[in-house]
């Protein structure tokens, strides 16, 4: 509906008054057998007023509906409102005020509720990594099948915490991004390091190729993200299958595995915050943030993530690390 459609739908009762008026003349002049020319001239005078009132009021309506809309379009916790038009407005902007007054005061206790929980988990977070250490440090002394398989579960339950920090990280106030040019070798060199005991356990052969590469990134972050997708290839691959890690073309990164490989349904959606898909269901295990956390580090640090799969030869992974420019610091 128009401005001036709804001003008159507004005020049609002024009409209907003016048009009372305009027979009660009329009634009148019957009554006082007055030439019904004196109720057409009051009417007409009474019109014209009515007119210029009308206009004046339009003009004011339309300029405070310019200010709310600019007010609503561009929300501020203390919004200027138009000057009221009687108590009715006064008591309106007053509510308007105390709601804003209590969002304020909510959104302060859950900042700080936020805040308190945060720097639990992060110390909780960074706690935890003692006795993990200390795990890691008795079972390095032994060689046994069994101590291959908790040192496997010790690795699980660390990405687990580096999954909690990076977490708190992403959803904190401020990041700790370095951009730098890095060789891009040497991150995947230790991505590969951290799994090469699974990589020799369940007999999965690695297909490294040097892509000789400079990534402008930041090197824990990219470290985080090529640990995953290689997390999730081992996780889903066979035994006797392989994972290849190559640069398709310059500046795409693919990691490739021989897995059991995503479903067609499922794959526009593994990147979603908490999605697992059919295989994450079988498996009663995923948590369906690995992927969501590296796409969403992928955007902070302008790059892409994508995957490509087919249930029969498995899935590749590609991380396209030329497409936006940042400047470094």
């Amino acid at each position: 509906m128009g401005i001036l459609a709804a001003y008159i739908k507004q005020h049609r009762g002024t009409a209907l008054l003016w048009a009372a008026f305009c027979a009660a003349f009329a009634i009148l002049s019957a009554l006082y057998h007055l030439p019904l020319g004196a109720a057409g001239y009051g009417a007409a005078l009474t019109g014209t007023i009515g007119a210029l009132v009308f206009a004046w009021g339009f003009l004011k309506y339309k300029r405070k509906l310019r200010i709310l809309w600019l007010a609503a379009e561009h929300p501020d916790p203390d919004p200027e409102f138009p000057e009221p038009e009687g108590r009715m407005e006064e008591a309106y902007q007053e509510i308007i005020r105390k709601l804003q007054e209590s969002r304020r005061d909510l959104e302060n206790r859950m900042e700080d509720r936020y805040t308190d929980l945060s720097d639990y988990y992060t110390v909780w977070a960074h706690q935890i990594k003692t006795p993990i250490a200390a795990m890691r440090l008795k079972l390095s002394g032994e060689d046994s099948e069994l101590s291959r398989e908790i040192q496997e579960e010790v690795l699980r339950i660390e990405q687990y915490v580096e999954m909690a920090l990076a977490v708190l990280r992403l959803d904190g106030d401020s990041t700790d991004y370095v951009l730098q040019l890095y060789d891009l070798d040497e991150i995947l060199r230790q991505a590969v390091r951290r799994f090469s005991s699974q990589f020799i356990r369940r007999k999965i052969r690695l297909r490294y190729e040097p892509v000789d590469f400079q990534v402008l990134t930041d090197e824990k972050w990219l470290l985080f993200v090529a640990e995953q997708v290689i997390s999730n290839a081992l996780k889903y691959t066979k035994k006797g299958g392989s994972v290849t890690i190559a640069m398709e073309e310059p500046g795409i990164l693919v990691i490739r595995d021989t897995g059991i490989g995503i479903a067609p349904e499922d794959l526009p959606r593994i990147f979603e915050k908490g999605y697992t898909g059919y295989n994450g269901r079988k498996d009663k295990k995923a948590s369906g943030l690995g992927l969501y956390l590296c796409r969403r580090i992928c955007e902070n640090l302008g790059h892409t993530i994508r995957a490509e799969s087919d249930p029969e030869t498995g899935t590749a992974v590609l991380l396209d690390l030329r497409r936006k420019k940042l400047e470094m610091e």
